[in-house]
């Protein structure tokens, strides 16, 4: 994003927020209209599509990139179970989520998702990947249970404003107490620590 943003106004000064449980296209609206540039859809596509050039790149040259402990074991745990359709749900745009999932051998596991170019705000993108998985087992989305994992706030809000559960996890900036305050039914420090399957799976 910085390097997208450099390109397109001549500084990253404007990224200077958290990006944590933002969307692609809300986070380069901000840093358009920070660094003064235009900040319409035609702008936010152009910075974006730079965005997932320089991506590939990032994600080689970062040493902290991980797939977290717990991830892989999880979806051994509910893949193929009857009745369960594994989605992303994510602010990034598709392309660049797939990116991300790919370099850590993930990708394939996540057979749809709701993404940051289904919509700008995190509740309907959110509502779009649970649309997908209710679609793959053929039953109205109203009709499940709903259930989103996530790290940050805006992930507990974006469950509740769909009339899901979230599960926190504390391996963002938000710690499982913290997202317990904000509504998630349940918070693990991971998804290694013991509870997080039967936290799942129906009582």
């Amino acid at each position: 994003m910085s390097a997208a943003i450099r390109e397109m106004a001549g500084t990253d000064d404007s990224l200077n927020f958290p990006f944590a449980g933002g969307t692609d296209r809300a986070i380069a609206r901000a840093a358009l209209d920070g660094a003064g540039a235009a900040a319409d859809d035609a702008a936010i596509e152009a910075m974006i599509a730079r965005y997932l050039t320089h991506l590939p790149g990032a994600l080689a040259d970062n040493p902290r990139y991980r797939v977290l402990g717990g991830v892989g074991q999880l979806l051994d745990a509910l893949e193929g179970r009857p009745g369960y359709a594994i989605g992303l749900g994510t602010g990034n745009v598709e392309a660049g989520a797939r990116a991300k999932l790919a370099h850590g051998g993930i990708s394939r596991r996540f057979a749809f998702g709701g993404y940051g170019c289904d919509h700008e705000e995190r509740p309907k993108l959110i509502a779009a990947g649970a649309d997908r998985g209710a679609a793959r087992l053929g039953v109205p989305a109203r009709e499940c249970r709903v259930i989103v994992i996530g790290d940050t706030d805006r992930d507990v809000s974006a469950a509740l404003a769909i009339g899901a559960e979230c599960i926190g996890v504390g391996t963002g900036p938000f710690t499982p107490a913290q997202l317990r305050a904000a509504g998630a039914v349940s918070a693990f420090d991971d998804l290694e620590a013991p509870g997080v399957l039967d936290a799942l799976l129906p009582a």
